[in-house]
């Protein structure tokens, strides 16, 4: 066990478990119930260290189609939405019975993008994944993909896995796949070898990924590893293993040399901080001067509307948005005071003038300094 490993290992209170279509699937597209009984009894294992578990399942789909007698997965939405709405009841149904051979009782969250996108609705699960932990469950959580349009023609469970990391304490992410880690190549190729540590983000990182999903998995290694970015940019550790060798949760949580380890960069984030800058999307764009990009990326200051020099989108108050610096660098996000229309009125202006043109200061920063997201050394997602 390397002393990296083993401080990685040590530090993780959650284990968030991220596991593939294809690590759960057989030849012919079908579950395979011997895997999924295998990575319960190791789920087990690493509850009886004390460690909490959540588990990020794709499957349904594919468990869906196998049911249906689908022989390739469907093109069309209709189509897509019946195979997931079939596939996860048996899918929740095999991980319960596999559970609860152990103690545990599976349960099961299904989840849309907007869940992580409206405050309430995050802390709502948030909460509910804290209360099942009093519970001893294991949740179970998916994308709610008889409903979720965007997420089943483009998304996948790898940057759902990255969000629901940011909901647990100190935790590490366990991505599984088909595949032994990263490689410095094609994982195919006999010239190329895995790479068992990665400390430091380089551009150069998703030169090195192929990016075949299969015709079941919706994601490749290059859409690992923008969840790997968006986990280990506010302090996450995450380890991308291959899910279908025998007892790799036990071989991980004994530090053994698997898969590929990707160090946390930079200091932690906080939960509110981590929401409005990697969990929201921003409704606009707000272009500052040189002294406002400096105030808040080097002072720490709040916003005021005289470094705004112009604004794009159209947002309500309380609305996340993204600023930008002179150069076109995106270097920070927050909570905008004020809707698109008033903002765009008082931009340039001395915080003595906003209640002339208004009628009234309602607030005398745009974005208070605790409701900004400084992206310095955490890129955006």
């Amino acid at each position: 066990m390397s002393l990296t490993r083993r401080e990685v290992i040590e530090t993780a209170e959650t284990l968030v478990i991220k596991i593939g279509t294809n690590v759960l699937s057989c030849e012919d597209d079908t579950l395979n119930p011997a895997r999924i009984e295998s990575l319960a009894e190791q789920i087990h294992r690493v509850k009886l260290t004390g460690r909490k578990v959540v588990v990020v399942s794709s499957g349904a789909i594919g468990a869906g189609m196998g049911i249906l007698g689908l022989k390739e997965r469907p093109r069309d939405l209709g189509h897509l939405q019946a195979s997931a709405a079939v596939g996860q009841a048996h899918l929740i149904r095999r991980y319960d019975r596999c559970l609860q051979k152990h103690g545990y009782h599976a349960a099961q969250l299904l989840v849309t993008a907007n869940d992580f996108k409206h405050r309430t609705r995050y802390l709502n699960v948030r909460n509910t994944i804290h209360t099942l932990f009093e519970y001893g469950a294991v949740p179970i959580v998916n994308e709610n993909d008889t409903v979720s349009i965007q997420e089943i023609k483009f998304g996948d469970n790898d940057h759902l896995a990255a969000m629901v990391t940011s909901l647990v304490k100190k935790p590490l992410l366990v991505i599984l796949s088909v595949v032994d880690g990263l490689y410095n190549g094609d994982p195919r190729s006999p010239a190329s070898s895995r790479i068992s540590l990665v400390q430091d983000w380089t551009p150069e990182l998703l030169a090195m990924a192929t990016d075949q999903s299969s015709s079941l998995g919706t994601g490749g290694m290059k859409s690992k590893l923008q969840a790997v970015r968006s986990a280990t940019a506010v302090g996450e550790n995450v380890i991308i293993a291959n899910g279908t060798e025998e007892g790799i949760l036990d071989r991980i949580l004994q530090g053994e040399d698997v898969g590929t380890l990707f160090l946390a960069q930079g200091a932690s984030v906080s939960a509110w901080k981590r929401w409005i800058g990697y969990t929201i999307r921003p409704k606009g764009k707000f272009h500052l001067d040189a002294g406002a990009t400096k105030a808040i990326r080097e002072g720490g200051k709040s916003l005021l509307a005289i470094g705004i020099q112009s604004i794009d989108g159209t947002f309500e108050s309380g609305e996340a948005v993204t600023l930008v610096s002179p150069s076109g660098e995106e270097f920070a996000r927050g909570l905008s005071n004020y809707n698109s229309s008033d903002l765009a009125k008082i931009v340039m202006r001395r915080s003595d003038q906003i209640a002339t043109i208004l009628g009234a200061v309602p607030y005398s920063e745009v974005i208070h300094r605790d409701n900004l997201a400084v992206l310095e050394n955490h890129p955006a997602l």
